[in-house]
Formats: C-alpha cells, sequence, structure tokens
C-alpha cells in the first residue's frame, strides 16, 4: 500500500545537485570567474605598489654647501671680462661657447660662462692635483653631454664645481658631492638656456 513517501536513492551514489560555480550562485556566492577577477586585480595593483616603492628616485639630491649668486648679466661681448669670481659662475660672455668636454689645459673663461648659460656644470682643478685624481674627475665627466672639466690656477679648492649662478668648493676628486652637483645642476633649474647645445661651438675636447 502506497504511503506517498518518496524512494530514497540507494546508498553509495551521490545526489547530483549541479556544479560548484552554479551552487554558489544560487547562494548568493562569487561565481568563479569573480574569483578569478579579483586575484588579477590584486596581482595587478600589488606590482605597480611593488615598482613605485622599489624604483629608483628620479629626481636628484641638491647637494649641500653650494653658494648662489644672482642677478648675472648676460651680454655677448669681445674681449677678456673681469670675473668677481673663481672661477666665474656668471656674467657676461663671449658670443661662443666652449664645446662641454675634458680639457686637458686651461680654457678661456668667456666661452666656458657661454656654455654654463646653456645649463654645462665646469669642473676646474688645481693644476697640482695629483694624476690619479685628475683621472677620477676625468671618469666622473666622461659621457656627460653638458660637463666641461679644465685645471684652473688659483681657484680656492682642490677642486671647484660650478654651473650658471652656483658653485660648490670640494676637498678632492673624491667627494661625492661632486656626483650630487653634476646630477642635480647638468641641464638643472638654474640654467638660463635651457636645452642650447654645448657642442658645435669652440674648443676641442678629449
Amino acid at each position: 500500500m502506497a504511503t506517498g513517501r518518496k524512494k530514497p536513492a540507494p546508498k553509495g551514489k551521490p545526489v547530483r545537485r549541479g556544479s560548484a560555480a552554479v551552487v554558489a550562485a544560487r547562494r548568493g556566492g562569487p561565481s568563479a570567474w569573480t574569483i578569478m577577477a579579483i586575484a588579477v586585480v590584486v596581482l595587478v595593483v600589488g606590482g605597480l605598489i611593488a615598482y613605485f616603492v622599489t624604483r629608483p628616485s628620479t629626481h636628484a639630491a641638491q647637494p649641500q654647501g653650494v653658494q648662489t649668486f644672482s642677478n648675472l648679466s648676460r651680454n655677448h661681448v669681445t674681449g677678456q671680462v673681469n670675473y668677481p669670481q673663481t672661477p666665474p659662475v656668471g656674467g657676461n660672455h663671449n658670443a661662443v661657447w666652449l664645446n662641454c668636454g675634458i680639457y686637458t689645459s686651461p680654457v678661456a673663461n668667456e666661452n666656458a660662462v657661454h656654455s654654463m648659460e646653456h645649463g654645462a656644470v665646469w669642473i676646474t682643478y688645481q693644476p697640482t692635483l695629483p694624476t690619479a685624481d685628475v683621472t677620477t674627475l676625468q671618469h666622473a665627466a666622461a659621457g656627460k653631454s653638458y660637463v666641461i672639466l679644465s685645471p684652473y690656477s688659483g681657484i680656492p679648492a682642490p677642486v671647484v664645481a660650478s654651473a650658471w649662478g652656483v658653485q660648490l668648493r670640494l676637498t678632492g676628486a673624491s667627494d661625492p658631492k661632486l656626483a650630487q652637483f653634476i646630477n642635480y645642476y647638468q641641464q638643472g633649474p638654474q640654467t638660463p638656456e635651457a636645452g642650447s647645445p654645448c657642442s658645435g661651438g669652440t674648443g676641442s675636447p678629449q
């Protein structure tokens, strides 16, 4: 005699109720595609955070101890100019700029000042500086498009780094502030005519 009950499923045989995604959807939980999308977003965001945290800074640090000079004239003149700084940091100058590079003999102030107007850093050193130190300076200047290196008699320190309107006295060729000065002031914010050339002028550097 029938009682109206459903016949129970045989033991050992699972009851099929649909895939995990269907079950999750029925229960209101995220689908497999949603979970995958979230995982991708997390990976991308994590990668971007790691990149910005570990990438090297593109902003050079300004060295300490830099002297600044303002109200420098910028006229083109002929003949020699009597500059108040040794070496000069700006002022009236020759109409032809000095080609940037490494020089083993003194260069004309008037041409070098014009190059600084274009954004060059001028590294000068006492002619009595040991050969090994001169070699160190040459390595520091090599391959840089807006750097001039030359000996200069009478400077107030073993090495002096100059750019338009700024100057830094250094203790020697290995002073770490030299690299900071070059990185900050080569075509730096002080440059009156940024982007102007430092080649095609006068002088024959190494």
